[in-house]
Order: structure tokens, then sequence, then C-alpha cells
């Protein structure tokens, strides 16, 4: 029995794969971490474990009466498509269809680099995890942050800040000549 003020039970945002150690599993995941700047496996695992979870909800929705399951799928669909994850007037078909790329290409981090707001996957979760990066005009120091299709035309910078490489040529130290040692005659005694 959970009394009030007792602490919540804290729960994993992620599910481990069932295969943890398949080769072809582990090679794909890398590509999708090295693609998307992934700090992680975890952080790839909580993309997953999102998308499991709409996908569930459309399953179990495809297995109810259509009279029970309309007001549930106007939900879920609507959700996605606010979220971006979903394109408008997409049916319960293509939830089952999505992808973890599908919900990365959300992620904060990645609508940074697509922006042009950093030149990097590891720049743009650097200036976002220093505070360089607003959505709404409020700062936004998580690379894993979902925006929205509304707050994605507010994305800007927060701080002013110059991201251009200047590659300037007499900006390296000149190193000092070193003057050739004079080898002194061994003292004759």
């Amino acid at each position: 029995m959970i009394l009030m003020g007792d602490p919540r039970r804290l729960r994993n945002k992620y599910e481990r794969p069932k295969k943890l150690w398949d080769v072809d599993r582990i090679t794909e995941d890398k590509a999708l971490r090295l693609g998307y700047g992934l700090r992680n496996m975890r952080e790839l695992w909580m993309a997953t474990a999102e998308l499991k979870k709409y996908r569930r909800e459309a399953r179990r929705l495809n297995s109810v009466p259509e009279e029970e399951r309309r007001e549930d799928v106007k939900k879920i669909l609507s959700k996605l498509a606010r979220l971006g994850i979903l394109k408008e007037g997409a049916s319960l078909d293509d939830v089952l269809s999505l992808e973890a790329k599908d919900v990365l290409e959300r992620r904060l981090q990645t609508l940074v680099v697509r922006k042009g707001l950093a030149r990097s996957m590891p720049q743009s979760r650097q200036l976002i995890t220093h505070g360089f990066i607003s959505v709404g005009g409020k700062r936004v120091s998580k690379p894993s942050y979902i925006v929205s299709l509304e707050e994605e035309a507010t994305l800007s910078h927060s701080k002013p800040i110059d991201i251009s490489v200047k590659s300037e040529p007499d900006a390296a130290p000149a190193a000092k000549a070193e003057e050739p040692k004079k080898e002194t005659a061994p003292a004759e005694s």
C-alpha cells in the first residue's frame, strides 16, 4: 500500500533489446547513434521505447471494434501529427510502419543542425547543453527534447554566437628561429 508522501517508484524510460549482443542490431544502432550524434545507446533505446508505446497502442486499437476506437485513433494520430512524426491525414497503419529514425528526426539536437544553427551534431549538442538554443523564446538544455511542428518555427539562438569557421593563416604563433649553438673548443690544459 502506497501512502501519500511516499516516494514514487522509479522506472526506466527505456527497454534494453531482447538480444543485446546481436551483431546486425549493434551495427544498425551504431550507425544511428553516430548519424544522429547520440551520446550513448540508451538515448536510442529511449526513442525506440517511445515509438514502441505508440505502436503498441495502434495494435491494440486495431483489435477493438470500430465504434469504440474512433476517438482513440483521432487522439493518437493528432498527437503524432502535432509532434511532426506523422503527416496530417495518416492512418493507423502508418503508425505501425514508423521507425526509430522518425522519432530521432524530431529531436532538438537534430533540428538545430537541419536548421543551420550548428555545423555538426556534436556542436549542436554542445550549444544546447550550454544554453545557446531557445525554443519559443525559452532556453532548452536537453538535446533529446522532442520539438513539435508549432515550435519548430521558433527555434533560434538564445544568445548571440558566431559559429562560422575563420581560418586566418597569420593567427598561428610564429615559431622562434633558433640560433645555431656555437660549439666551443675544449679547453686545453
